[in-house]
C-alpha cells in the first residue's frame, strides 16, 4: 500500500474539534531578563492570543505554561522559535455564580477521587463569566463528573470566540 498524492484518510481522532479540553503548552526558558517577553512578542501581529499564563520559576530556569486562542497556530509559532514544548490537556470550567465557586468545583472532584495537579485563572471571560483551567489526574472522569454536576465546561472554541 502506498501513501502519496491523492490518498486520504477518513479517520477521526479522539481530539477532534469538539474535544472538550484545552491544550496547554509548556515551554522551558532560561531564567534571565527578557526571556518571557521574547516569547510573548512572537505572537504579535498574529491572531493568537494568550488566554491563560502560569510561570513556575526556579533559580536557573522557568516553566511557562500557556493556553492560546488558536493552539495550532500557536504551536507552529513556538516550534519555529526553536522552543521545546510539552502539550497537555486541561479542563476549562466556568465559575458558577455562588459565594465559593472553587469550593464546589473542588468538592465535586474530591468526591470522584480526582486530584487537581495544576490550576490557574483564564485572562479572558468566555461567555462573560470567570473561569479556571484545571489539569487533573483523570481528565475523562473529571469531564464526566463536572458535566453531570451541571458545571459549564469550556473548549478551545470558547477561547477563540473572545477576540
Amino acid at each position: 500500500m502506498s501513501i502519496g498524492e491523492g490518498s486520504r484518510t477518513d479517520y477521526a481522532t479522539m481530539r477532534g474539534r469538539n474535544y472538550p479540553t484545552m491544550r496547554q503548552f509548556t515551554v522551558f526558558l532560561e531564567n534571565r531578563v527578557g526571556q518571557l517577553l521574547e516569547v510573548i512578542r512572537r505572537f504579535d501581529g498574529t491572531k493568537v492570543r494568550i488566554v491563560a499564563l502560569s510561570i513556575n520559576e526556579a533559580t536557573e530556569c522557568a516553566f511557562v505554561r500557556f493556553l492560546l486562542s488558536h493552539p495550532e497556530q500557536g504551536r507552529e509559532i513556538l516550534e519555529r522559535a526553536g522552543l521545546a514544548l510539552i502539550e497537555s490537556d486541561l479542563i476549562g470550567v466556568e465559575l458558577p455564580p455562588v459565594d465559593q465557586p472553587l469550593s464546589i468545583i473542588c468538592t465535586a472532584l474530591l468526591q470522584a477521587e480526582i486530584n487537581i495537579v495544576q490550576a490557574y485563572p483564564l485572562l479572558i471571560r468566555p461567555h462573560g463569566r470567570p473561569a479556571v483551567a484545571l489539569m487533573v489526574d483523570n481528565t475523562d472522569l473529571a469531564l464526566e463528573t463536572l458535566a453531570n454536576r451541571g458545571f459549564t465546561l469550556l473548549s478551545e472554541a470558547d477561547l477563540r470566540e473572545v477576540e
